[in-house]
């Protein structure tokens, strides 16, 4: 199957302190692969390198088979990466369609002239009530996203990253903050926007990782400890001792 992200050799020091040492991870084509661990195992910091956010202090990443190492955080989304964070990222004095309008005028990333200001208007328009229709999310259009509840502001974070149309999708503990039920419906929701994507999530919620991931990768002290499906990385004695055990029903599943 084909490689759609490669790191190779990553390390990324803060003043000296190593956060990241050594990281090598491929990410395959339509695959969705979950990173867990630890807090302050370096999870956070491996997506925030990946996605621009950070500069490697060691090591390569390859996106698309293009040596992304170091680039800005915009020329990366304009290859097809985009990413969700752990703190919302929404403009919250627009409203709900305005804020999906945004990200698709962004990701079309076009100059407008007169002959055809109204044609692109219309693309714009369109684009911007499919993606409001995926997520669910046609009654809150006119809505401020300030007066979303913090679900619903979820969601239209997600509604946002998928909006850019990427070829990559990283989301960033899509589900902190929910209760059981709309983790449940995030879940539900994740794998419906995310069909023939490829998705890399950050996820301390065990029932969203052992639902979602195809294969899961465990980071330990700022190093991989595995990398395998759900059931290899259930069984796993290192995985187990270092984090599933602390965790209740991560064994079970």
């Amino acid at each position: 199957m084909e490689r759609i992200l490669r790191v190779e050799n990553l390390s990324k020091d803060f003043s000296g302190l190593s956060v990241l040492s050594g990281i090598n991870l491929e990410i395959l084509r339509g695959e969705r692969h979950a990173i867990i661990g630890p807090n302050g195992a370096g999870k956070s910091t491996l997506f925030n390198t990946i996605s621009g956010l950070y500069k490697p202090s060691h090591g390569k990443i390859f996106f698309l088979d293009k040596n992304i190492t170091g680039w800005p955080i915009h020329k990366i989304v304009r290859l097809g990466l985009s990413r969700s964070f752990q703190i919302i990222n929404i403009f919250p004095k627009m409203s709900l369609f305005e804020n999906v309008q945004n990200a698709i005028v962004s990701r079309f990333n076009q100059r407008f002239n007169w002959n055809s200001l109204l044609d692109r208007n219309g693309k714009i328009k369109r684009e911007s009530e499919r993606v409001i229709e995926l997520l669910n999310l046609g009654e809150f259009r006119n809505v401020p996203a300030s007066e979303l509840s913090y679900g619903g502001q979820r969601k239209l974070e997600l509604a946002l990253t998928v909006a850019l149309d990427p070829v990559l999708i990283m989301l960033d503990e899509p589900t902190a903050g929910l209760n059981t039920e709309e983790t449940r419906n995030a879940i539900q929701l994740i794998r419906k926007v995310t069909e023939g994507k490829t998705l890399i999530i950050v996820e301390h919620d065990m029932e969203v990782v052992f639902n979602l991931a195809d294969r899961i990768t465990v980071i330990s002290y700022g190093s991989i400890l595995a990398t395998g499906t759900p059931d290899e990385i259930r069984e796993n004695s290192e995985v187990k001792r270092a984090y599933l055990q602390r965790i209740p029903n991560a064994s079970s599943g």
